[in-house]
């Protein structure tokens, strides 16, 4: 037997087994070991590792069983003849030409656009290493209820289960998602709906773009607030619609001569994004009088639903809707997990029949299985339960912030409302991206507002501090050190 020395590098936060299969795996179909030759025994694997024997013969065993090894009698494993070099001899490759750079295809001159020329709001990708990373739309992962997940999850795959996930669903939603939703969440938020006026996204984001692939072109009028959700004005422009920006006061978005020319409006009233304002109850029914005069729609984002701390929060602008004209855009996911991807539409059966046409066009339907055991976590009271606890440690980090912010940025002024994120402004002379960028050094990650704005010329001292990634008892001292940058900031801004 030829001795083989194998190197993994074990991790603490994963099984053994697991690692050591997956090891084994790669190295299989990476035609590592000869075969004529057994794999090292269980004995010398173990030693070698530094692992127990038993581990290596379970693992051992499930590769048996699943067609990787075979076993021979007094000898030892050995490696499937279907995974023997000999067995995957590959055709002789086509017989080109010499290539040169010149061949390739000039991929800029095919793209008829260009999503990564458009202005974003980005973080940095190691953004969870930074000590005080007050940063939006990313919440604690240690209060997700993994267990309560799990449950869910079991009730979704167990073997005495109905398994109709495991379908093609084509361009339908899960029924039990739906009933929850509409009987559940909705209400909540003061809205009515039946089955056929819902319809399940891939999040908030997928919303908008089934809305503007469908309903815009370059003809196409959008009212918008300036300042606003980058992400969701950029949807809509790759649709070519032509974007009215309105200013944003303490009433929300300002109507204006334009406002009328409009052929669509997106708003988020309930805590404008991202300034966090409420939109007035005057505003809320002078958009929605002008929508009916106008023949104009509303898509409402209503992005923190779920997370919403307020004591009292206002219903919906869809609640107040009886004509058809809002479109209601939600999340399932924000508060729970982002990476879940799932989120909800509600309008009328005749918009969301033509929706579910171009879903189904584009990836038919949401994942299945994601669904309903979505639907079971709704239907058992975890969701609930979770949001509850989210939201007490959202008030608390929520207060902590603002006291903070009040002792030691006397100078920078917030909003008051218990949004899901400050938006400040610090003295007019600061500009944020370089204030954002001294704070970094000090491993105080915070979100310059400059790209919120649709101006020419954007106002450069306003700055956002979302407060759900950050350990509470990291909020003060962030703020402290956020401050000494400040501080760096104005002499410089003085010294010219």
């Amino acid at each position: 037997m030829i001795e083989q020395c194998l190197l993994i590098d074990f991790s603490g936060d994963r099984g053994l087994q697991e690692q050591l299969r997956e090891a084994l795996v790669s190295l299989i179909l990476a035609g590592r070991f000869l075969p004529d030759e057994p794999v090292p025994s269980c004995r010398s694997l173990s030693e070698q590792l530094g692992i127990s024997r038993n581990t290596v013969a379970l693992v051992y065993e499930s590769l048996r069983d699943d067609g990787y090894l075979i076993s021979r009698p007094r000898s030892g494993y050995y490696i499937d003849p279907r995974y023997t070099p000999q067995a995957r001899k590959e055709e002789q490759p086509i017989a080109l030409a010499p290539q040169s750079a010149q061949d390739a295809p000039n991929w800029g001159n095919r793209f008829q656009i260009c999503p990564s020329d458009m202005v974003t709001i980005s973080k940095p990708a190691q953004w969870m290493k930074y000590d005080y990373p007050f940063i939006y739309g990313q919440p604690d992962t240690t209060l997700f209820p993994m267990e309560q997940w799990r449950e869910a999850a079991r009730k979704v795959t167990g073997s005495l289960r109905d398994h109709r996930w495991l379908l093609d669903q084509v361009d339908q939603d899960c029924p039990m998602l739906l009933e929850q939703l509409r009987t559940r969440v909705l209400p909540k938020r003061g809205i009515t709906a039946s089955d056929d006026e819902i319809l399940i996204t891939l999040g908030t984001q997928n919303a908008l773009s089934l809305l503007s692939q469908l309903l815009m072109n370059r003809e196409t009028r959008l009212g918008v607030e300036s300042p606003c959700f980058r992400e969701a004005i950029n949807t809509f422009a790759l649709q070519g619609c032509q974007i009215v920006p309105h200013g944003v006061d303490d009433e929300g978005m300002v109507l204006s001569e334009a406002s009328r020319e409009c052929d669509f409006f997106y708003v988020t009233p309930s805590h404008q994004a991202p300034t966090g304002v409420h939109m007035s109850n005057a505003r809320r029914q002078a958009l929605l009088q002008q929508a009916i005069e106008r023949d104009q729609i509303i898509i409402e984002d209503d992005f923190d639903s779920d997370t919403n701390i307020e004591n009292h929060p206002k219903p919906a602008l869809k609640a107040h809707d009886r004509n058809g004209r809002v479109i209601y855009v939600s999340s399932l996911s924000k508060a729970l997990a982002p990476g879940l991807r799932l989120g909800y539409l509600v309008g009328p059966a005749e918009l969301i029949d033509e929706l579910r046409a171009l879903r189904r066009l584009l990836y038919r339907h949401p994942p299945a299985n994601i669904q309903y055991q979505m639907a079971h976590f709704l239907a058992q009271g975890h969701y609930e339960t979770y949001l509850r606890r989210f939201r007490e440690h959202s008030t608390y980090r929520w207060s902590l912030l603002s006291e903070a912010l009040d002792k030691y940025l006397p100078q920078c002024r917030h909003n008051g409302n218990r949004a899901t994120a400050f938006w400040v402004q610090a003295p007019e002379q600061i500009n944020t991206q370089r204030l954002a960028w001294r704070a970094a050094h000090a491993s105080v990650l915070i979100e310059p507002g400059i790209n919120h704005f649709l101006e020419a010329a954007p106002p450069q001292h306003f700055f956002r501090l979302g407060f759900h990634a950050i350990r509470p008892e990291a909020i003060k001292p962030g703020i402290q050190r956020l401050a000494e940058a400040l501080e760096k900031e104005l002499l410089r801004a003085e010294l010219g």
